[in-house]
């Protein structure tokens, strides 16, 4: 039978791998993948497939909103009427919007976009006898794995 389990690589993963060794899981028989975690960038615009949830829209339909409205509002008084200049504040809201919200992405955020909470590091298979396998899953559990599954083989 084959455990898999994922793991911070910190002092627990030595301690697990010692600990299994002690049970009777020898040392041929287990297997520490270090996985290599993303060094990209976040893509700012989201295709239809694949979103990250940061919306680079909102600040500026709302800020355009009210741009169109004052500019519909002062339109009545200018000179090329309530609709165009609705139109022409719509639109510089909206663009002053997204730049706010695109500098405060790219400036403030950019320190802040490490991914929150645990994340696995370094994946451990396994390979043991049926009569380890609750042992070999408890001492998993006790050293903190993240994820432990079992496959039969």
């Amino acid at each position: 039978m084959q455990i898999f389990s994922t793991f911070e690589h910190s002092s627990y993963l030595e301690l697990a791998i010692t600990s299994l060794e002690k049970i009777g899981v020898k040392k041929e028989h287990i297997l520490a993948v270090p996985l290599i975690n993303r060094a990209e960038e976040r893509r700012l615009f989201d295709t239809l497939h694949r979103a990250d949830g940061i919306s680079l829209f909102d600040k500026g339909a709302a800020i355009g909103t009210a741009f169109s409205v004052i500019g519909a509002s002062v339109g009545f008084v200018l000179e090329w009427g309530p609709i165009f200049w609705g139109l022409i504040g719509g639109a510089i809201g909206f663009i002053l919007g997204f730049i706010i919200d695109y500098i405060i992405y790219k400036v403030i955020h950019k320190r802040k976009r490490k991914v929150k909470g645990k994340k696995s590091e370094v994946v451990l298979v396994v390979e043991c006898p049926n009569e380890l396998v609750e042992k070999v899953e408890e001492v998993l559990w006790e050293h903190l794995a993240l994820g432990v599954a079992k496959v039969e083989g």
